[in-house]
């Protein structure tokens, strides 16, 4: 479920943030560090009059979609509208629980299936939740590389919280930190000047926005790719 999709990029002192929820529950701990990482956010954008346009995926409600999607390889109209607000966003936040020492299977899912440049120089945090301290590195060791390939770009703190973490003062410090980092590049446009200056000197996936154009498709290659015949 995606609550509000912005329909047009941020202008002037609005910004476009993306919270992408992988808990399954509700509520949930992985909701909940999502959101307090998001207040902090609004409270910084507002101190310096700035306004935040906010769109909530919530991945349990795309859980079909992308069952099907990682099968048949086709993305349903959620996943689309997805890709659609995503590649409208300032910056993003995602967060997932952990389950045998891994992000959840829907989160990975999801940015699979996720067109891979709707997130180019894209500012990002990374959260994930667990019951147990031992998954901290997951975010640093797994989840980063992701949004490495993905060509996001990731805030230095990401967050981890375990289930003793939330009476943690340095819980709240932490989230502060990297909602202020993730704030100083969103108001930066950074991922609008990249587009708009460098967008061409990256290699697209075929099939994304912007790509292909100059793709022929009458190679021999090409004819092969598409299930045909060379001859």
């Amino acid at each position: 479920m995606i609550e509000t999709n912005p329909t047009e990029f941020a202008t002037d002192h609005v910004y476009n943030l993306v919270v992408v929820n992988a808990g399954t529950s509700n509520p949930s701990s992985t909701a909940m560090l999502a959101e307090k990482t998001r207040e902090c956010l609004s409270q910084a954008a507002m101190d310096e009059g700035a306004e935040l346009r906010i769109s909530v995926i919530e991945l349990r409600d795309l859980q079909t979609e992308i069952g099907n999607g990682l099968v048949s390889g086709l993305s349903g109209p959620g996943i689309e509208q997805a890709n659609d607000t995503i590649s409208k966003a300032d910056g993003v936040i995602v967060a997932t629980p952990v389950f045998k020492a891994g992000s959840s299977a829907l989160f990975d899912g999801f940015f699979q299936l996720l067109e891979r440049d709707v997130l180019i120089g894209t500012p990002v945090v990374l959260e994930a939740t667990a019951g147990t301290p031992r998954h901290a590195l997951v975010v640093d060791g797994q989840m980063r590389s992701i949004f490495a390939y993905m060509r996001a770009l990731v805030v230095p703190t990401s967050l981890f919280a375990a289930s003793e973490d939330w009476n943690d003062p340095a819980l709240t410090r932490r989230i502060r930190r990297a909602s202020r980092e993730l704030w100083m590049l969103m108001k930066s446009r950074f991922s609008r000047q990249l587009r708009e200056s460098n967008w061409d000197s990256y290699q697209h996936d075929y099939g994304s926005a912007n790509s292909g154009d100059d793709i022929d498709l009458n190679t021999d290659l090409m004819k092969l790719a598409t299930g045909g015949s060379a001859i």
